[in-house]
């Protein structure tokens, strides 16, 4: 099994099984207030609607020697074999729901996941996020071996999620040492996940189809797990399994955008990705959750808890602090007993040398216009805001304290250290890792 000193280990016989409510660790300790409670609980709602094991009971079954993905309704004498093939931050979870599910159907497969763990039928390799290593080149490799094996009568069923595109890494004209180089200088300089992912699709031999490609001439029926706002399938994991729409002039943009040769110190030699149909004919994606999943459950918990919520956008972008101060304006023109809710993804501009991802820095960043009454939660469904808490939650009672320890919300931002803020304060988000990823959510509540 391939590992790194920063996986964590999971118990795979509790995953299937476990909790899916309760995801918050330190929910009593945060619970303090009426309003807080409420916003925490319906934080919960949403993590218990993206729950891994509770999407793929709803999405895979079994019955008489039938296979059911979605629609699709797979007979036994259809198939020689069956492959499972899952990558990315929920793919752990998943395959263990899966070898519950389907058992003996199960011909072999392989995990690729950020955490350890041990399955009964399915290989588990454990990489490297945000940042490839060779131990990712490694299990892509095998990932693409097994797929090699395929033939006409076999089925593979990917899982694809969050967290793919720097786990799968098979490069070609340059290493995952200088890959790491270009994807460093592209998150600090806050670029899109777009932009990120159509570049790394001209510089891997899996990204972009090319997993298609290799399990060609299979059947492949792709369960997409969306953390991409709008949930374009092509972006999500880098579309290891779909057609891609994008051009090499479209990666030589990005790369003149933001000077990466320059920066970089060496040429970045593109590829091509698959543009032959025949290799997509029999394949299928689908989304099988994304963040509109958790945003309704949380849109009724706020409405079974006496609020009147609105589901201001799926698609949220735009510089995390600067998102939390517009969020709180909306929320004051609001009514009393309001709640706003928001899924997508902000950026980060790194300029100090602090600690903190974006869901901490958008709540700092919303702090000091908040009034008595109005509370904001920002969190990330993996668990992990770039550093080992998934978010925060902050209020006028977080003003309290932070006034109480004379820490200035400015002096933080200036060098992007929220999670210093939020650990001084006490009111960081704690779930570890969730085994879900459907991008970020926020709650903004006011009561009165």
């Amino acid at each position: 099994m391939l590992t790194d000193h920063a996986s964590q280990r999971v118990t795979i016989g509790k995953l299937y099984n476990k909790a899916v409510m309760g995801k918050i660790k330190n929910f009593a300790e945060l619970a303090v207030t009426p309003e807080r409670n409420a916003a925490l609980e319906i934080a919960e709602a949403g993590l218990a609607a993206i729950d891994t094991g509770v999407v793929i009971r709803k999405w895979v079954k079994e019955e008489r020697g039938a296979v059911s993905i979605g629609d699709e309704i797979i007979r036994k004498e259809e198939y020689d074999r069956l492959f499972v093939v899952g990558i990315g931050k929920c793919a752990l979870d998943a395959g263990a729901a899966l070898e519950v599910i389907l058992g003996d159907t199960i011909t072999d497969g392989i995990i690729l996941d950020v955490r350890e763990g041990q399955l009964k039928k399915i290989r588990t390799y454990a990489g490297t996020h945000p940042f490839p290593t060779e131990a990712n080149v490694d299990a892509t490799a095998e990932i693409i071996d097994l797929l090699a094996r395929c033939t006409s009568k076999d089925i593979v069923l990917f899982i694809i999620s969050g967290g793919g595109s720097a786990l799968l890494c098979q490069p070609r004209n340059l290493t995952c040492v200088e890959e790491t180089k270009l994807l460093k200088y592209l998150f600090e300089e806050g670029a899109t996940i777009e932009e990120i992912n159509v570049l790394r699709k001209r510089l891997s031999l899996a990204h972009g189809g090319h997993l298609a490609v290799s399990a060609y001439p299979a059947r492949v029926i792709s369960l997409i797990f969306s953390d991409v706002p709008g949930d374009d399938v092509q972006y999500i994991a880098s579309g290891p399994t779909v057609m891609d729409t994008t051009t090499i002039e479209d990666a030589k943009t990005v790369i003149r955008k933001y000077d990466l040769e320059k920066h970089s110190g060496f040429a970045i030699e593109l590829i091509e990705t698959p543009k032959d149909a025949k290799y997509f004919e029999k394949v299928k994606n689908i989304i099988a959750v994304s963040n509109t999943t958790a945003l309704r459950a949380m849109e009724e918990k706020a409405r079974q808890s006496g609020f009147f919520p609105k589901v201001v956008s799926s698609v949220l972008q735009g510089e995390a602090r600067e998102v939390g101060m517009n969020i709180v304006k909306e929320l004051r023109t609001a009514s009393p007993k309001t709640v706003l809710l928001y899924g997508g993804e902000t950026t980060v501009t790194i300029k100090g040398n602090g600690k903190g991802g974006r869901n901490q820095e958008l709540a700092l960043g919303a702090l000091e216009a908040l009034k008595s009454g109005e509370v904001m939660l920002s969190l990330a469904s993996d668990g992990r805001d770039d550093t080992d808490y998934a978010g925060a939650l902050c209020d006028t009672m977080t003003k309290e304290k932070a006034e109480r320890q004379k820490l200035r919300a400015e002096v933080f931002l200036a060098r992007n250290d929220s999670y210093g803020f939020f650990e001084r304060v006490g009111d960081a988000l704690v779930t570890g890792a969730t085994g879900s990823n459907v991008s970020d959510l926020i709650v903004a509540l006011k009561n009165f």
